[in-house]
């Protein structure tokens, strides 16, 4: 008897087919939810249930009717709005069809999103009409024309119609028992979604539908959804696709209760009325819950699961947020990675460890998520991991089926990205003796501010087009509310001295960039440099840290 297999010994005479195999695709998780669930709640909007067959109906229709209006495989399909019925069937009905859902972060003002319509090649665009201020200057700037169908929905008629349909009414031209198919290949691109543009215009990450297949099923073990579970969106589903959660929450044939905003009244009561379990979101959400007025906040009989991530909250928002029924886990993730990438699962010792120790665990970026392949912590020139002493500094480095496929129409962006086999997240970190990675730094002066990340360059690059301004420098400072804020310090021009308010210069930056990215402080004088003539960032830093102290 021969020990030896031969090569393909396990090939011979076996073929793919049909039978044992089939691509990867979220579209599934619908689907089933609906043959299983049929008349279970899916969705709930205000006034509104959608039972799991009325919603795999909708999302056929909408299929459908996209591709009647001459959307087909490849075509992108951008989204803008918040978190409401539409959205979340758009991550259904676009990928039936082979279309590229781009869903569009509602903050961002009208020139990016002009960009991005342009870049992405927008066929159709779904736009909720409480964003037409944002919406019709957009569209101008995109200098295209895509078929604008507008969502009227009745918890917000403020703005204008701007489409050449409703939304509601575009549906009911699509057929429900519309036949959907799958991708022939699960590499396909399912989705688009545009980083901040931490250097220029932002990038667009584009996702495969074998990733968000993935990271779907590891959100489902890892935040434990099941056909129990009640989603509350706290988290746009713009960021990320909802971290995939608005895939995650049907396959486990859970409940999606929709929020057009982040009102701390409104969660509370959401999840009294609805037994909401399960929600996410970075810090500020739960400072808000946190700080909420007591008339506003509702007792609950049930521990809610909440992932947080972008800055790591502090000690004292773990101990408030636990207090008030909730119990966080905190994930590290990237729009290039499809939202969660790192977990900190908490080990069964550290809940006897003191509230401040055990806030140091759960606080650091943890272990891979399950849909990823690999991380370390290494030098990112040599590839070399660092040692896992807790102290050495490397740069955080993942890969797996969990990241996109790159960056759309751009190929340099894409090459720098990817490293040696790795994504390169662009963090530095230490790597602890349990394998856990906890992030130090940012290599690119990134502010995370509310979950959002704002880039300094571009700020600075605003500032720098002042008329009264010679020099600027952005850095973050830290926020107790919203992590992290940007703190301009500006060197004005000879004879300007004086004559330039704070006011002024943050209502400059006002009518040049979203809101959100606005200075919150503003601080006059020479700025520190090297010899070279260089900006020490580290310098402006260290003086905002001694004045938060």
């Amino acid at each position: 008897m021969n020990a030896t297999a031969l090569p393909g010994h396990f090939d011979q005479g076996l073929e793919r087919s049909p039978a044992n195999y089939a691509a990867l695709t979220p579209i599934q998780f619908l689907e089933r939810a609906a043959l299983i669930w049929p008349d279970k709640v899916a969705v709930i909007h205000g006034d509104r249930r959608l039972t799991y067959r009325h919603f795999w109906e909708r999302a056929r229709r909408l299929a459908s009717a996209l591709e009647k209006a001459g959307v087909g495989r490849g075509d992108t399909v951008a989204v803008f709005a918040p978190n409401v019925p539409a959205l979340l069937e758009a991550h259904y009905a676009c990928p039936m069809i082979g279309a590229v859902l781009n869903a569009i972060n509602t903050r961002l003002d009208a020139a990016t999103v002009g960009f991005i319509l342009k870049h992405g090649g927008a066929k159709v665009l779904i736009a909720d009409r409480s964003l037409s201020p944002t919406t019709s200057p957009a569209l101008a700037a995109a200098s295209t024309a895509p078929l604008v169908i507008d969502i009227d929905d009745p918890e917000d008629r403020s703005g204008e119609l701007l489409g050449a349909c409703d939304y509601e009414a575009f549906l009911t031209g699509g057929d429900p028992d519309f036949a959907w198919r799958p991708p022939s290949d699960e590499w396909e691109a399912i989705a688009l979604n545009y980083t901040s543009g931490t250097t220029g215009d932002p990038k667009g990450s584009v996702y495969h539908h074998r990733g968000a297949y993935l990271n779907a099923l590891g959100n489902v073990i890892s935040f434990g959804l099941t056909p129990a579970s009640v989603y509350l969106w706290t988290l746009p589903m713009f960021h990320c696709n909802g971290w995939t959660h608005t895939w995650a929450v049907t396959a486990a044939g859970g409940t999606h209760v929709c929020l057009r905003k982040v009102d701390p009244a409104r969660i509370f009561q959401f999840i009294a009325d609805h037994g909401v379990t399960h929600m996410s979101g970075a810090p500020i959400v739960l400072n808000l819950l946190i700080h909420a007025p007591e008339e506003a906040q509702r007792d609950f009989p049930h521990t809610v699961q909440v992932a947080t991530g972008g800055a790591a909250p502090p000690s004292a928002v773990i101990a408030g947020i636990e207090r008030l029924g909730f119990h966080v886990t905190h994930l590290y993730g990237m729009t290039e990675s499809y939202g969660p990438s790192t977990i900190c699962i908490e080990q069964d010792d550290w809940a006897a460890l003191p509230l401040q120790k055990r806030a140091e665990k759960m606080a650091r970026q943890g272990v891979p998520h399950v849909g990823v392949a690999a991380q370390q912590v290494a030098d990112p020139d040599s590839g070399e991991p660092v040692p896992r002493d807790g102290r050495t500094l490397g740069m955080l480095m993942i890969r797996g089926n969990t990241v996109m496929k790159g960056y759309l129409k751009n190929a340099e962006a894409t090459r720098k990205a990817f490293k040696n086999g790795w994504l390169m997240t662009g963090d530095l970190a230490v790597w602890h003796a349990d394998g856990y990675v906890e992030i130090k730094d940012r290599e690119k002066d990134i502010i995370i501010s509310g979950g959002e990340n704002i880039s300094s360059l571009e700020i600075e690059e605003c500032l720098h087009r002042h008329p009264d301004i010679m020099e600027a420098a952005v850095v973050a400072a830290p926020d107790e509310v919203w992590g992290e804020t940007p703190v301009a310090f500006v060197a004005v021009k000879p004879g300007a001295d004086g004559a330039l308010t704070a006011e002024q210069v943050t209502g400059w930056c006002r009518d040049h960039l979203a809101r959100f990215k606005v200075p919150r402080r503003v601080v006059f004088g020479p700025l520190p440099k090297t010899s070279t003539g260089k900006v020490q960032k580290f310098v402006l830093r260290e003086r905002v840290l001694e004045e938060s102290a």
